[in-house]
This record gives C-alpha cells, structure tokens and sequence, in this order.
C-alpha cells in the first residue's frame, strides 16, 4: 500500500529532472522491498522522503533526498556500515549518504548492500533495547 506521504512525495518529484525523479522512485522501491512493513513519512519543508519504524526521528533508518542532477540515499547508521567501495560519502558522525545518479545505481548491489547493512544495524539495537526492557 502507498501511503499518503509516498504520494506527495511522488508529486514533488514531477517538478524536477526526469533522470532524478526515476532514480528517487527506484530507491524508494528498492529499500521497501528490503523493508516491506517500513512507515513513511514526506517532509514537506525539506522535500525528503524518511522512511522508518515510526515517524520520529529517531525511528527513521534512511531518507530519500532529490538534488538537481543525483538522489542521496541517507543512511542513519552510515558511519557504521560497512564501505567496502567507498560509496557511503559524508563527513556525518552518525549520518551518510550514498549519491545515486539512475534507476541503474538505486539497483546496484552496493546500494542493496548498504541497505541491509542499514537494517541489520537497527534490528541489533532494536533487539538490544527488547532485552534491557525485560
């Protein structure tokens, strides 16, 4: 199901470049398909689309950024994950991004990998945060 703010996020993206708008909604496929059950939320203001386990910030995992001429995929753990290629760019002490430039690199294997590599970080936390609870 496409939620409200997906929508509005796709709206946005038809006033944009052609090449930028493919790119942002092959992304937005490819990381729900590694994140099926994800809540999305379209900051209006910021013109991103975060998606996550809830609406807060702190529920957020990625973010879709538009740019004129490439997408930045956020990763909230990114200085963490693994960069084996060198695709994860940023000087964030927690946040990164990977830029994506086509349908082709949103598909790519290192943004897949990259987008595990994401969940896998959250799940951990997340089962850490069960534990201490009980």
């Amino acid at each position: 199901m496409t939620s409200e703010d997906a929508v509005a996020f796709d709206r946005t993206l038809d006033a944009g470049a052609p090449v930028v708008a493919d790119a942002a909604r092959a992304l937005r496929l490819v990381v729900l398909e590694a994140f099926p059950d994800a809540v999305e939320t379209f900051d209006r203001a910021d013109g991103l689309l975060a998606i996550g386990t809830g609406r807060s910030m702190r529920d957020f995992s990625f973010a879709i950024i538009p740019h004129k001429a490439h997408v930045n995929l956020q990763l909230a753990d990114g200085a963490t994950l693994p960069n084996p290629d060198g695709h994860i760019e940023g000087t964030g002490k927690r946040v990164r991004h990977i830029k994506v430039r086509s349908v082709e690199d949103a598909r790519s294997p290192c943004v897949r990998a990259a987008i595990a590599a994401q969940l896998t970080v959250r799940t951990r936390r997340a089962d850490r945060r069960g534990e201490a609870d009980h």
